[in-house]
């Protein structure tokens, strides 16, 4: 089913964004396909929009929800999964089929797709590691099985080696010989640190080498800081909160303020962890 002018605070966590020209959302692979190959314009693929901004100028393309894209077994052992599948979805199934090493995955807001996109992560443990090959789509709608070795894998980012290709699905093996966390451990935990509840994107920037955003950014005296609505968490300093009606423009405004911030007390570059459209 193909939208027009779809209001983004709508399907973005932070509760924010712009408009979509084009608001895309397939029922099936095929469906897809079929869009893709008669595509011209900008792409952007999205799962819950739980690591997204949209400016409030909006996005002037097509934007691409897969949330019928959800389906998820298991065959000798090995996991197969939609993009669309939640990360929650995921680990309660591992855990269902008694395979180990998914618990962290519990404590992810986001799904199989835009976990693959950055390297997802939480408690010491990250989403590729568990990766066996994934299944892609190009901007021409054409279909391919990648493997590992195809992608160019680093700490909250993945690189491929082919260009414009969007994950579609994945499979992971779960080999782990025991239970590694516990989920409700892994859940108290983060409901205890982190602003569970209020709209934000989850982790604004990704941790400096052998160093924490959260502490810098506290550190910096920024715990409660606002421009307009948008606030550092006073729970978690790597938290921005929309306390209602934050533009995406405020939120922007200060995320260039932390930056600049922790770049003057620390002399170090806080690079974002959300992505900014």
């Amino acid at each position: 089913m193909l939208y027009h002018n779809v209001p983004m605070d709508k399907h973005c966590s932070f509760r924010t964004g712009g408009i979509a020209q084009n608001f895309f959302v397939p029922q099936a692979l095929n469906d897809l396909s079929k869009f893709l190959k008669n595509n011209q314009k900008p792409i952007l693929m999205l799962g819950l929009g739980s690591n997204l901004l949209i400016r409030d100028q909006g996005f002037d393309g097509v934007v691409i929800q897969l949330k019928h894209f959800s389906k998820i077994d298991i065959d000798e052992s090995i996991v197969h999964a939609d993009s669309g599948v939640t990360l929650a979805k995921l680990s309660r199934f591992c855990e269902s089929k008694n395979l180990h090493g998914a618990e962290f995955l519990s404590a992810i807001p986001g799904t199989v797709g835009g976990a693959l996109k950055m390297n997802a992560g939480a408690f010491g443990s990250e989403i590729w590691q568990f990766v066996e090959s994934v299944t892609t789509i190009n901007a021409s709608g054409l279909i391919h099985e990648r493997n590992k070795t195809e992608f160019e894998i680093t700490y909250r980012q993945v690189l491929s080696k082919n260009k414009n290709e969007y994950f579609i699905s994945a499979s992971f093996i779960f080999n782990q010989d025991k239970k590694q966390q516990d989920i409700k451990a892994l859940l108290k935990k983060r409901n205890d640190s982190q602003p569970i509840g209020k709209a934000n994107c989850g982790s604004v920037f990704k941790n400096p080498k052998d160093n924490f955003a959260a502490r810098l950014i506290e550190n910096s005296g920024l715990k409660g800081f606002c421009i307009g609505d948008a606030c550092v968490s006073d729970k978690h300093a790597n938290f921005i909160i929309n306390q209602g009606k934050a533009s995406a423009g405020d939120i922007e405004k200060l995320i260039i303020h932390i930056q600049l911030a922790v770049k003057t007390k620390f002399n170090i570059d806080l690079k974002t962890e959300v992505t900014i459209v």
